[in-house]
């Protein structure tokens, strides 16, 4: 799950030239916007078949946090 949602994380929001860490804060990227964030929301729903509420979304801070829920919605 890792490694496809590091894939859906640089594909959603056009990263190209770097790696993604499980510790980055990734609303610093300076590609987040509203828009990436929609295409970051509708690619987890997609990819993961996974929707992730809005007011748990804004308390995931970092790629690893996002992970963290991310496994925990699919294991029930």
């Amino acid at each position: 799950m890792k490694e496809k949602l590091l894939s859906s994380l640089k594909e959603a929001l056009q990263i190209e030239n770097r790696e993604i860490a499980l510790e980055d804060i990734f609303r610093d990227y300076e590609e987040w916007d509203s828009l990436g964030r929609l295409s970051l929301i509708a690619a987890l729903d997609e990819e993961f078949d996974l929707q992730i509420e809005d007011k748990q979304f804004e308390q995931i801070i970092t790629v690893g946090d996002l992970l963290k829920a991310m496994e925990a919605k699919a294991s029930k």
